[in-house]
Parts: C-alpha cells; sequence; structure tokens
C-alpha cells in the first residue's frame, strides 16, 4: 500500500483492507493472570449478548490485533478508525480502515452492534466527545467495550506523571519489545482524561443514557510480564505495592492497574 503524500486528520481516509487478511490472535500477547481472566470473560458477555448473524463492529483506535474472539470475528463487518498512518497500514483484521481522529469523526446514528475502545481512551484529550460519537453510533442496545489502566493505580500513577521517554525505556527493557516507540508502535503518548477513572466513567455513562452492565479491575498485566522476564525487578515492584497497600484504606490495591467494562446503550 503506497503511502500517501500527505495526511489530513480533518477529513479522513478509508482504506480498503483485503478480505483474505488473517484475523490476529483476541488475547494480545497477554500471560495468564487477571487480565487475560477478565478478557475472557467479556468475550462470554459479548457472545451471549449480541444479536445472532452478521455483526457491525466499529473499532475506536485498531492496531494490528483485536481483543474479539474469532467466531465474533468471522461474522463481523469490521470498521477500524485510527489516527495513526501507520497502525492504519499495519491493520490486518478490519474490513475497513479509516484514517481519521475518533473523537471528531462521526458515523450516521445506529450503524453498529458493538464499538471497541480498548487501550484508547487514556491518550485522548476529549474523552467525553468521543464517548458521545460511540453512543450515537450504536444501535438501541448496542454496547461500547472499553479497556483503559487505572489512573488510582501505582502502574497508572506512574505512566500519568513519568516522561514518556521512561516510557519507551520500560516497554524495551523491561517489556523486551524492541520495536517500543518507533513510529505506530507502542508506548503512545498518554492524557489522562478525568472521565479515565472508573467512578467518573461509570457517572457519565449513566447521564447519557449508557448502562454499565460489565466492570472488572483487574491487575495491570504488566506484573505478571515483570513475574516472568525480570522476576528481582519485579519483586522490588511488588514489595513497593505491599508498602502502599498497607498504608491505604483498606480494600485498596495498588495493583490492579487496568479495568474492563462493558457499557449498554438504553
Amino acid at each position: 500500500m503506497s503511502k500517501p503524500a500527505t495526511i489530513d486528520f480533518a477529513t479522513a481516509t478509508a482504506i480498503q483492507i483485503p478480505a483474505a487478511a488473517p484475523y490476529a490472535e483476541a488475547l494480545h500477547d497477554l500471560v495468564p493472570g487477571e487480565a487475560r481472566d477478565s478478557l475472557l470473560a467479556v468475550h462470554d458477555v459479548l457472545c451471549r449478548e449480541l444479536p445472532r448473524g452478521r455483526l457491525a463492529i466499529y473499532e475506536a483506535g485498531g492496531g494490528s490485533c483485536s481483543v474479539l474472539p474469532p467466531d465474533l470475528l468471522s461474522r463481523s463487518k469490521v470498521t477500524v478508525v485510527d489516527i495513526d498512518e501507520d497502525q492504519v497500514r499495519n491493520n490486518t483484521y478490519a474490513d475497513e480502515a479509516i484514517l481519521g481522529d475518533v473523537q471528531t469523526y462521526r458515523f450516521n446514528h445506529e450503524t453498529f452492534d458493538l464499538v471497541i475502545c480498548y487501550n484508547v481512551i487514556e491518550h485522548l484529550p476529549d474523552v467525553d466527545a468521543a464517548l458521545l460519537n460511540f453512543r450515537d453510533a450504536l444501535k438501541r442496545g448496542g454496547m461500547i467495550l472499553i479497556g483503559a489502566p487505572n489512573p488510582r493505580s501505582l502502574s497508572g500513577f506512574v505512566t500519568k506523571y513519568s516522561p514518556h521517554w521512561f516510557h519507551v525505556w520500560f516497554y524495551r527493557h523491561i517489556r523486551g519489545i524492541k520495536d517500543a516507540g518507533l513510529p505506530g508502535e507502542p508506548p503512545f503518548p498518554t492524557f489522562f482524561h478525568p472521565l479515565v477513572t472508573l467512578p467518573r466513567l461509570e457517572a457519565f455513562a449513566a447521564a447519557n443514557g449508557l448502562q454499565m452492565i460489565y466492570r472488572r479491575e483487574v491487575e495491570s498485566p504488566r506484573y505478571p510480564e515483570m513475574r516472568r522476564r525480570k522476576p528481582l525487578f519485579a519483586a522490588l515492584v511488588d514489595a513497593g505495592a505491599a508498602v502502599l497497600n498497607a498504608v491505604l484504606p483498606r480494600g485498596t490495591d495498588v495493583r490492579r492497574g487496568d479495568y474492563h467494562v462493558i457499557l449498554r446503550r438504553i
């Protein structure tokens, strides 16, 4: 696919993905742990609650792989919108990939059965606009799946207040992702709009015609990754997390660095 000479993000460009493109693994590179277990539970909810037959799915911000189980992908028309040209080019599972901004790009009302926004809202400066666009694009009874980091966790705090070069260092040297930070590759800059915080997200959803039908906070997958790849470093982080948990209000677990949410349009 040839690279456009210029990119105008105000006018989205549609790129057709070959029908024969292979489906990617739904669970990404998640190691066994709470995040993987929750994503499997999300799969169960989606398979049970979504209509039978052909589905229309909008993925807001789509990388090279999908979080959906293959049986859902195989009966879906998937449309991806992403502001990053490399992400659009590298996508392997969408029927249509659109170069555009999910905060401003609008589809016709009641177009989709499911909107997926996975590891995206933390990167958006205008989360409320994006969420309202998602809601309006949903059919009645349609759902939004959101996966995001928890800003009130240890990993969320570090991500929010550390410089981007540190995120790149962590991905390369702790996670072992050598291409981290290169064009089209994570980690991407984060904003952590207030609506990324779960209580505020739930209140916003309730005020805007969306019912939360699934909510689960999970230990960040970075913890089991570190325990496997860098056990000494992981032990230090676990010890620090344990100290914080001991001094914070009872029931707090700063390891719960991620969450999954499903919202249904009422």
